[in-house]
């Protein structure tokens, strides 16, 4: 599998990357370790967690428990050396961490310790802020986003103090490089513009979603991200399963996000299902399962991606990791964008 460097370092990561969100609850930790196994064959070098997770459902007494999973792992094997691991801490949340409490600098250098701790590592490769400290368009809050009550002066101060407390984890050689999630173009480019001029470690990566049934991403964030060699790390490019067809026509199989989360985190509405639909039947008129056409249309962008998927069982990865060297042709990618012209934004 192809490997992009993650922004301006030197890390290389494949333009894939295994999500780790359900380890440690729904993926027991004997799955978890299989499925790691089976990525590192098959060329995906890149692991994605969290300090909050599990999730579905996130509790404060399940938080750490996937890193702990991956940190079990790294002991029992010894192939640290062949795995990239990113984590992330929380942002202001309902109390699933830190009794709601969201990070500054000073719980950025106990953070990044206890999760060096959980992951029985030395170094992180990859350390990301897992939402902004203040209002953000993300997570279907696009529909009423209001930032005319920020403070910008106030945000500025909370960056530097975020990235000084960064530069001396990579200093000190607990972390490599470091990153943003669920982050804004202006957002972007001030956490580097701020490290450019004071000499601070600088954003390599931004994770936000990003999948054919969402593109949020396409226009200033892309702008963003091609002038400040930034990598998106997209998640959710399966649409939560929407893309894989097997919430259509009512369905709901038990075990799934769904019948956990019921409407997909704000993504289920009326436009949703023929939009899923006509991928669908886009991907059958040229042959390819649809997980396959939409893991192969990220590597399609005019912007760098490794995406980040996520299985709950290795049978589900198995399937996944079917369509690893799939290619899309110029005729299946103009199908793609005449569909997302006739199915703009369905969520």
């Amino acid at each position: 599998m192809r490997k992009l460097p993650l922004g301006r370092t030197d890390i290389m990561v494949s333009e894939w990357c295994l999500g780790t969100m359900t380890y440690g609850n729904q993926t027991p930790q004997d799955d978890a370790h299989r499925q790691i196994d089976m990525c590192l064959d098959a060329g995906i070098n890149f692991l994605d967690t969290a300090e909050m997770y599990p999730v579905n459902p996130i509790r404060a007494e399940t938080v750490g428990r996937s890193e702990e999973v991956i940190g079990n792992w790294i002991a029992r094997t010894g192939r640290r050396d062949e795995i990239v691991v990113a984590t992330k801490v929380s942002g202001d949340n309902p109390g699933w961490v830190r009794d709601g409490h969201g990070y500054d600098g000073d719980v950025i250098r106990q953070t990044v310790d206890q999760s060096l701790k959980r992951l029985q590592t030395d170094v992180i490769d990859l350390y990301q802020m897992h939402w902004p400290m203040r209002e953000s368009y993300m997570f279907r809050q696009n529909w009423t986003f209001d930032p005319s009550g920020q403070n910008r002066q106030q945000t500025l101060d909370h960056m530097m103090d975020v990235l000084e407390a960064l530069g001396e984890a990579v200093q000190a050689g607990k972390i490599r490089a470091i990153g943003m999630s669920n982050e804004s173009a202006w957002g972007m480019t001030k956490w580097v513009d701020l490290a450019e001029a004071a000499g601070l470690p600088r954003m390599a990566s931004v994770q936000n979603e990003y999948s054919l049934l969402c593109r949020l991403y396409d226009t200033d964030m892309a702008e963003m991200a091609v002038n400040e060699d930034v990598t998106l790390l997209s998640f959710s490019p399966l649409a939560c399963g929407v893309l894989t067809g097997k919430y259509q026509n009512g369905q709901v199989p038990e075990g799934s996000r769904m019948s956990i989360n019921g409407n997909l985190g704000g993504r289920v509405t009326e436009r949703l299902w023929p939009a899923a639909q006509a991928y669908l039947d886009l991907a059958a008129e040229h042959g390819l399962d649809p997980v396959h056409m939409a893991m192969a249309w990220q590597r399609t962008r005019p912007f760098p991606i490794s995406a980040i998927f996520g299985a709950t069982t290795a049978a589900q990865l198995e399937q996944i990791l079917a369509g690893k060297d799939v290619m899309l042709s110029d005729d299946l990618v103009a199908g793609i964008d005449a569909v997302h012209k006739a199915h703009p934004m369905p969520y």
